[in-house]
This record gives structure tokens, C-alpha cells and sequence, in this order.
């Protein structure tokens, strides 16, 4: 990974922004995007869509990031959802390879519904969210 995107994913994380909003705020960043939207249209996905456990924070991230460059405005631009769903399905292929599966729940072993969990992740979540924020990243600036 390069160390430049883990400094800039870290630093996002550490000032308090979950895993959705870095990686939308790394990637965006990186291809100098300004929005009024962006970080909160992430905000809700953060520890698996409300701490829920389900898709990763930092893949949804991923998800929004590569819909910003490339969503459609217009239903009818089909050209734009088609190219948008073939480069959410290679995030998402890219990063089952890479960590085994998608689930927040799954990668964290904890269940943040519960003060149990979120104790645990504090403990973990430098370590191991940090990369995924970092290879969602990455990922994302490679296919975009």
C-alpha cells in the first residue's frame, strides 16, 4: 500500500471520521472533488450501515466514491450505471480477495451494537481498520 494514502486514511480516522467518510474523503481528496455532501453522505455507513455489522464502512465508502465519478444524473444514462456497476463489483471482488469477506462483522470480530464491542474495537480498530480504509482506497484510485 502506499504509505501517503495509509498517513492521509489514518489521519481521517484518527480526527473521528469512520471508515465510510475516510474513504469517500481520501478518494475525493485525491482527485480534488469538492461537495457540500461529502463527508455526510457517508456518515450512516459507517460500522456496517449503523454499526450494524453488515458491508464494511470503508467499502460503502468505496461504493459512494466510485458512484460520485461516474453516477448518473439522467435515468436514462445507462451507460453510466452499467460502468458504475462494473466497478463496484471489481471493489467489491478486489477487497473479498484481498480480506475474506465484506462483512464488517466478519473482518472486526465484534458486535457494535454492544458496549462489549465497542470496547473491543477501540483496541483494534487502528490496526485493522486502518487497512481497510487504506486498500479501499487504493483499490478505488486504481480503477477510477
Amino acid at each position: 500500500m502506499e504509505k501517503r494514502i495509509v498517513k492521509k486514511g489514518d489521519k481521517l480516522h484518527q480526527e473521528g471520521f469512520n471508515c465510510a467518510e475516510s474513504v469517500l474523503m481520501l478518494v475525493t481528496g485525491e482527485w480534488k472533488a469538492e461537495s457540500p455532501l461529502i463527508p455526510r453522505i457517508a456518515t450512516g455507513f459507517g460500522g456496517g450501515m449503523g454499526r450494524q455489522g453488515y458491508v464494511c464502512g470503508a467499502l460503502s465508502g468505496g461504493v459512494l466514491a466510485i458512484s460520485y465519478k461516474y453516477g448518473r444524473d439522467k435515468a436514462m444514462d445507462k451507460a453510466a450505471r452499467d460502468k458504475t456497476y462494473v466497478l463496484v463489483r471489481e471493489l467489491f471482488k478486489q477487497f473479498r480477495e484481498e480480506f475474506g469477506s465484506i462483512s464488517c462483522r466478519d473482518l472486526i470480530d465484534c458486535d457494535l451494537t454492544t458496549s462489549e464491542g465497542l470496547a473491543k474495537l477501540e483496541k483494534i480498530h487502528p490496526e485493522k481498520c486502518a487497512r481497510y480504509i487504506a486498500q479501499t482506497a487504493e483499490i478505488v484510485l486504481k480503477l477510477a
